[in-house]
């Protein structure tokens, strides 16, 4: 490594021990680098400007992010809930499947973990402690688990900042998510259920298809956004960017339109937000390209493709090394940076070795956001202990048996491929 980065590494770790914001860390790191290689300081502004910002594939995250927004502030969280209670609320655990479908379901429209927790994740987890009497630490453990989902069904966020770095299809990792996203679930509500039927956890009584019925009749509207979203990628109607503003502008017309929950106070509020969370995600993907530069511009990804390479590691062996670095940094770290730095390093190995990018991506995506509920930095679990006003220690209590399952839907992901790639290949995609 020559000096230059050297100092770049030393200004970007202390600036984060120093609580600044990532965005800026990488940014302030990044112009350092170029100052003191005596490289123009026009270079930044060129590349992120006239390549990264001219990407087509990132106008899609403001755009979800809108529509999470828009979803949050409406009543379609509400509404979800209550289909899905009238779903699974009769089972073993009974509001703990609730919040795991209602996370499923959710997933298919927002594509954003911190979007599903804060939304009918926060809906469930009331209900929980004052429904089903659930202790506070499990309810907010689960919903924290639960909420790992969303990026990784389709839309995801997540999926669409790996395309960007990897040029896979966003489509076919949009497939490739579908069957791992319901692996995880499964995996979640087996854990209720064992944990129910241990400790006995609150369940109602079947009330019948009517109350069913109804339930689903106030939810079918907003259901049909996820059939709108995904029917029109998978079907060529519109791209998986062009699917992003069809979300923010579908979901808003049913909020507004149909179900009047809007008046220009509330629509100010979620734009504003959207604005304040999109240019937070786009200062982090500019900070990222300039490490990205410096990492390219020593070679860096190459030669730590050749020493991994020398190791003689085989496909698995490689995936299981990257599974326990993802897990790991997954907790410190956070997502967008962990796939806008490590990703660009580590592509150079994953085409030598042989492994199919939409399957690697949908593996890691899964590996970061097992990151986000693994103490002691997880991310969900501190917004969902201060969201519910539970002690930390009390939450980390009851995270554990829900990170072992969703570790062996990873393991079952990372090593049967076919859960990632069965249905990209059934669409066409290769």
């Amino acid at each position: 490594m020559s000096t230059p980065f050297l100092l770049l590494l030393a200004i970007f770790v202390g600036l984060s021990l120093a609580r600044v914001p990532l965005a800026l860390s990488m940014l302030v790191a990044g112009f350092v680098y170029l100052m003191s290689s005596h490289q123009d300081l026009g270079i930044a502004a060129d590349q992120i400007m006239n390549s990264l910002y001219n990407s087509y594939i990132l106008l899609a995250v403001p755009m979800f992010i809108l529509a999470a927004n828009v979803m949050n502030a409406g009543t379609i969280s509400r509404r979800l809930w209550s289909a899905a209670d009238a779903a699974v609320g009769h089972l073993h655990g009974g509001l703990g499947h609730v919040t795991v479908l209602v996370s499923v379901i959710f997933s298919s429209m927002s594509g954003s973990a911190l979007a599903d927790a804060a939304g009918p994740g926060l809906v469930a987890l009331k209900m929980m402690r004052e429904v089903g009497g659930f202790r506070p630490g499990f309810a907010a453990a689960l919903t924290a688990a639960a909420a790992t989902i969303a990026p990784i069904i389709p839309p995801s966020i997540p999926l669409v900042l790996y395309a960007l770095n990897s040029n896979a299809s966003v489509g076919a990792l949009f497939l490739g998510g579908v069957v791992p996203g319901l692996i995880m679930a499964l995996a979640l509500m087996a854990t209720v259920t064992t944990v129910a039927r241990r400790t006995g956890l609150a369940c109602r009584d079947w009330r019948g298809w009517s109350e069913f019925g109804r339930a689903a009749a106030g939810a079918a509207i907003p259901m049909t956004i996820p059939v709108v979203l995904l029917g029109g990628i998978w079907t060529g109607a519109f791209t998986p960017t062009e699917a992003a503003a069809v979300a923010a502008i579908y979901s808003l017309a049913v909020s507004a339109l149909v179900y009047r929950a809007y008046d220009w106070a509330t629509l100010w509020a979620v734009l504003t937000e959207s604005m304040r969370s999109s240019a937070v995600v786009m200062l982090l993907i500019a900070g990222a390209f300039l490490i990205n530069y410096a990492v390219t511009a020593e070679k860096l990804d190459r030669t730590l493709a050749d020493w991994i390479l020398g190791l003689n590691l085989s496909g698995p062996e490689f995936l299981l090394a990257v599974n326990l670095l993802f897990l790991v940094l997954g907790c410190l770290i956070d997502t967008g940076t962990l796939i806008l730095i490590l990703v660009p390093l580590l592509l150079p190995t994953i085409k030598a070795l042989g492994i199919d990018l939409v399957h690697f991506g949908v593996v890691i995506t899964i590996n970061i956001m097992i990151g986000l509920i693994t103490p002691p930095f997880g991310l969900l679990l501190f917004t969902l202990a201060k969201l519910s006003d539970t002690p930390i220690n009390a939450v980390v209590r009851e995270i554990w048996p829900f990170v072992a399952a969703l570790l062996v839907a990873l393991a079952i992901t990372t090593y049967v491929p076919g859960t990632v790639l069965w249905l990209p290949h059934l669409f066409g995609f290769r």
